[in-house]
């Protein structure tokens, strides 16, 4: 995580942000008022849902039995019925 303050971030934005979205770079902007992050959306959406699922208590234990299972006794995903 790279972290930067508000001054060099408006120096450098373009290229912050470029990297933030191109590389999925992490930010921290340190702020006297408490500090932000900043990340890609793709990372937000990930985030955002990882936290819903595991929110979701029948599912986080369908994904922790899943863990479990060998990958011998898995279907392969072109023989799944959606």
């Amino acid at each position: 995580m790279t972290t930067i303050t508000p001054t060099n971030l408006r120096a450098n934005i373009f290229e912050t942000l470029n990297n933030t979205a191109k590389y999925n770079q992490v930010i921290t902007i340190l702020n006297k008022e408490g500090n932000v992050v900043m990340m890609s959306e793709d990372d937000y959406r990930g985030l955002m849902e990882t936290l819903y699922l595991n929110s979701q208590p029948r599912v986080a234990d369908e994904i922790l039995q899943g863990a479990k299972e060998p990958i011998s006794e898995c279907i392969p995903a072109d023989e799944v019925e959606w």
